[in-house]
């Protein structure tokens, strides 16, 4: 017989921790490998975790609610035949998460780097300080020794993202703040609400008030703009027509015209990389995948982006797959954490709600976001070689919100004036 710990799993890019929210299996339960034992949230998604061995689950460690690191322990399973125990250190894995963390990934390029970036995951006490930690700690005006005093939830009383949202939300208007406005908090208004018998007081669920944070903290990190374009999306309305009950036939399902969108921005990226771009404190990190992120309504109204990975690389067809596995498997609560990760733009569409166009939020750490509004017919000035007349043509407004930060007007407007241009020069005469 042989013991092994089950640990955290990474579940996406960015994702250092998770909360266990219930065990699917009970001490002393025999489980197989890739079984499904526990359901685990993390800021992105909830998603069950399989065993990573088969075996007797000897004892549960991480209780449901409990907030765990990722590469943490969370439960031990004897296993039936002798397998090599894995060194897990605690030091050692806290030393390589925060350096994972603190580097770039493989797949970015950092254009601008500040030489004294600070690299040490302590503040001064004895306790670890995640990456993430330090940074609402920066950003809130935490003193050191302000730190050292909220208690931590975590792993050796680690201080996790929740414990410094739990404090802020307690602390007194008095305490000492930095320049940097504080993350309001969803639960405590400024201003009184008054409500009287007649009126519905609805809880927010847990998808609610973290969309709610996500945009409030993506407001207070980037500096919004947003330009605007009118394309003529004639072309493509009329090829879309001709050909969509045979692309129905030929592949089995719907063609919609999410792809043609996604398509002519995946094209436009390659064109002006640097919209392809996050903010890393001082520094400038270049995408090089271009991973087009679309926002998808749930049926209780919520709204998800998962994630089309390298969107340059596939035709037409390849992603309109890719749109509506992704769409298929949001409406049936299905994505996992991997299908949300690694977004470097997204797309969304109001123009399927009947909007004309929007402003969108940005997603962090993305520096833009584009919302394609409803496709609209509208008379127009065409010119010919007899001269300009007068038709009736499909226009659609495009929204392109960007960090001013980092984006400056005249990268965020060719930029989307860019888009247009790839749309417009659809060829009505593409084959299926």
């Amino acid at each position: 017989m042989a013991i092994v710990e089950m640990l955290m799993p990474k579940m996406g890019e960015s994702i250092i921790e998770g909360t266990v929210l219930t065990w699917l299996k009970n001490e002393g339960d025999t489980i197989e490998q890739d079984e499904s034992v526990l359901e685990v949230a993390t800021d992105k998604v909830d998603t069950e975790v399989p065993s990573t061995h088969a075996g007797i689950l000897k004892q549960i460690i991480a209780k449901e609610g409990d907030v765990i690191a990722v590469g943490a322990p969370i439960a031990i399973i004897e296993t039936a035949e002798e397998e090599k125990k894995a060194s897990h250190k605690s030091e050692s894995d806290g030393n390589k998460k925060d350096e994972l963390l603190t580097s770039a990934p493989a797949n970015t390029e950092i254009l601008f780097d500040k030489s004294d970036t600070e690299k040490s995951s302590s503040l001064g006490d004895d306790r670890f300080y995640s990456p993430l930690v330090q940074s609402i700690s920066k950003e809130e005006g935490i003193s050191k020794a302000e730190l050292a005093k909220i208690p931590g939830t975590g792993k050796d009383g680690r201080v996790t993202k929740q414990d410094m949202l739990t404090y802020l939300e307690s602390r007194t208007t008095s305490s000492k703040k930095s320049d940097t406005t504080a993350i309001p908090s969803i639960s405590a208004p400024k201003v009184q609400v008054s409500v009287s018998g007649e009126d519905e007081i609805i809880e927010m669920d847990r998808m609610r008030k973290m969309i709610a944070h996500r945009m409030i903290e993506s407001k207070q990190i980037s500096a919004h703009v947003t330009s605007f374009v009118e394309a003529d999306m004639t072309n493509i309305v009329l090829w879309r027509e001709k050909h969509k009950l045979d692309y129905k036939a030929k592949f089995g399902e719907s063609i919609t015209y999410t792809p043609f969108f996604i398509e002519a921005v995946a094209k436009a990226i390659r064109d002006f990389p640097m919209i392809n771009i996050s903010v890393d404190g001082d520094r400038i990190i270049r995408k090089k995948d271009i991973n087009v992120g679309m926002a998808v309504a749930l049926p209780n109204g919520n709204l998800i982006v998962p994630v089309i990975r390298k969107a340059d690389q596939l035709n037409l067809v390849g992603i309109s797959k890719k749109v509506n596995e992704l769409a298929n498997l949001a409406r049936n609560n299905k994505l996992n954490a991997d299908h949300l990760a690694g977004g470097t733009y997204t797309v969304s569409n109001v123009g399927s709600f009947g909007n004309v166009m929007g402003t969108p939020i940005i997603p962090q750490p993305q520096v833009a976001i584009m919302a394609v509004g409803a496709i609209v017919k509208k008379p127009a000035v065409i010119e010919t070689p007899t001269g300009d007349v007068i038709a009736i043509r499909h226009k659609m407004f495009l929204s392109h919100s960007y960090d001013h930060r980092v984006v400056d007007g005249s990268l965020g407007g060719k930029f989307v004036k860019r888009v247009s241009d790839y749309l417009e020069a659809f060829d009505i005469n593409t084959p299926l």
